[in-house]
C-alpha cells in the first residue's frame, strides 16, 4: 500500500502519521509496515537535541497505526469519520535498540486474537533485522455515531 492508500484507512495526518508504506498484509492476520526515519521529524528538535533518538511512545503508535490498518483494510472499513480504531492497551512493551535518523523501522504487526470488538497484537519494530522495539497491543473499534 502506497501512503495515499494508508490514508484512506486512518484518519492521522502529517506530523502524526508514524507509517509510510505497507509492504506485506495477510488480511486478518499480519501486516508489514515502513516508517522512514529522517532527520526532518519535528520530534528530534527536542528528543534529543545533542544525539537524536526517536521517541520510544512513537515507535509504539507507529506499531498501533499499522495494527488498525491491518484491521480496518482487513473490515473493509475506510476513514469516513463514523469510526475510531483506539488504542485501548500495552503490554510487555520493550526497547531493545535506539532508532535514529536515516533508520528504516520495519514494523511487523501479527493479529493474535479478537475478542468482543477488540483485537490483540504482537508488534515487532525493527533496524536492519534488529529489533528496536516489540509489546502487544489492544485495539478497538468504535462508532462515532
Amino acid at each position: 500500500m502506497t501512503i495515499e492508500e494508508i490514508k484512506q484507512y486512518l484518519p492521522h495526518r502529517y506530523p502524526f502519521l508514524l507509517i509510510d508504506r505497507v509492504t506485506e498484509m495477510d488480511p486478518g492476520k499480519r501486516i508489514v509496515a515502513v516508517k522512514n526515519v529522517t532527520m526532518n521529524e519535528p520530534f528530534f528538535q527536542g528528543h534529543f537535541p545533542h544525539y537524536a533518538v526517536m521517541p520510544g511512545v512513537l515507535i509504539i503508535e507507529a506499531m498501533a497505526q499499522a495494527a488498525a490498518v491491518l484491521s480496518l483494510k482487513s473490515a473493509g472499513i475506510k476513514n469516513d469519520g463514523k469510526n475510531v480504531y483506539y488504542f485501548v492497551g500495552i503490554d510487555g512493551a520493550r526497547f531493545k535498540k535506539p532508532v535514529v535518523p536515516g533508520d528504516t523501522l520495519m514494523i511487523e504487526v501479527e493479529q493474535v486474537r479478537e475478542s468482543r470488538g477488540m483485537v490483540k497484537f504482537k508488534a515487532v519494530a525493527k533496524v536492519e533485522g534488529q529489533v528496536a522495539s516489540e509489546a502487544e497491543l489492544l485495539c478497538a473499534l468504535r462508532s462515532l455515531e
